[in-house]
């Protein structure tokens, strides 16, 4: 087994006697380790069904702010992150929170800004610190935490680097990306080297929204976590999709928050405008997707549902992918205003799956995805 490829063990996922209590309730019998079975886009379920009983769920969209990484934020003036006050966070009040809405395991990620607000050696020893101590914590968690590395972009090289210890060295999950670093996008050029690296692993990518610069938003009085956040979303998946990322490195395994953003939305407008007289100033050196190819290539992201298990967005996601690509997500400690309470943290995901979907959404799907968790709650 590695550490960053999908799941090969020979034994039935974690969560094989909870699938077995969902058939023997009547439910659909749900498929073991090796892969659940292949379908077409999964049409939309009539609810309300109910979502599994018990600490099942496995959370891969929950943030992360370590002591010194918080401390460095804070003597740098950003007191808030999208518009959000910049929240407290420690294991403790994390583990409170899984235990209050039925969450096993949570993957942990540094959100927007990353360490891109540093530069050089600076911004490279805090994502090593920040890495270091995401892995010392899932060492003693093994079984409630994951993690995913932060890079020191937008210094490639540094990247590279910071990744191979992160994944070689440090064993942790996978990485998480920003949607952009200095205006870079994911999908351009000069991340190349990177793609190419993350590709050769195998890597398990989520991607996390940033913030826009003062002088680039729009003068609308409110937080970029609301709309520009989803926005921002969707011109890194869209650049993913142009510029063939994700054609050239098939290997990278890319989660995008939010449901996405607007991305599934706009897929068929995004792929059918290269066929019309747009098509004829497209950027110099990108390729003309076709709105079917576009449709095709949105299909294979992952897409969580951190802040979106409205049947809306849920049904455009499934409009452009297979449920097998839906996971489920937080957002906390950045939700916690509205999850300070206790039970079904997304009851708005009975309207558009039954319960056997939701135990793939809300956990199967990552497992599959993610073999060293899967092996710490399966051993």
């Amino acid at each position: 087994m590695t550490a960053n490829g999908p799941v090969t063990s020979r034994r039935a996922f974690v969560g094989g006697a909870l699938a077995a209590g969902v058939a023997a309730a009547g439910g659909t019998p749900v498929a073991s380790a090796e892969g659940l079975p292949a379908q077409g886009p999964a049409p939309l379920v009539p609810g309300p069904h109910g979502a599994p009983s018990g600490r099942y769920r496995i959370d891969l969209h929950a943030h992360v702010l370590p002591p010194e990484y918080r401390s460095a934020l804070l003597s740098r003036g950003m007191v808030t992150i999208g518009g959000f006050p910049t929240p407290d966070w420690s294991p403790e009040a994390a583990v409170d929170f899984m235990d209050r809405y039925g969450i096993q395991a949570q993957v942990l990620s540094v959100s927007d800004p990353g360490v891109s607000f540093l530069r050089g050696v600076e911004a490279a020893d805090l994502a090593r610190s920040v890495n270091t101590y995401l892995a010392e914590l899932v060492a003693r968690e093994p079984g409630r935490f994951g993690a995913l590395a932060v890079l020191p972009l937008p210094d490639v090289p540094a990247s590279i680097t910071e990744l191979a210890h992160a994944l070689d060295v440090l064993h942790l999950d996978g990485v998480a990306l920003l949607s952009a670093y200095d205006d870079i996008y994911l999908g351009d050029p000069r991340l190349e080297p990177l793609m190419w690296e993350l590709n050769r692993r195998g890597a398990y990518v989520f991607v996390h929204p940033r913030s826009l610069a003062p002088q680039d938003k729009p003068p609308v009085p409110l937080p970029d976590f609301l709309m520009e956040f989803t926005f921002d979303t969707t011109r890194a998946a869209a650049l993913l999709i142009a510029g063939e990322t994700l054609a050239r490195y098939p290997r990278i395994r890319f989660q995008l928050a939010h449901a996405g953003g607007t991305l599934p939305f706009l897929a068929h407008r995004i792929g059918i405008a290269s066929e019309t007289v747009i098509g004829q100033q497209w950027p110099h050196g990108l390729p003309r997707p076709s709105a079917l190819e576009v449709a095709r290539r949105a299909g294979t992201f992952f897409y969580d549902t951190a802040l979106s298990p409205a049947p809306a967005s849920m049904g455009a996601v499934l409009a452009v992918a297979d449920r097998s690509r839906v996971v489920f997500g937080s957002d906390w400690p950045f939700s916690a205003l509205t999850l300070s309470g206790a039970g079904d943290p997304q009851p708005d995901l009975d309207q558009t799956f039954d319960t056997e979907g939701r135990l793939r959404v809300e956990r199967l799907n990552a497992l599959r995805e993610l073999p060293r968790l899967a092996e710490a709650l399966d051993g």
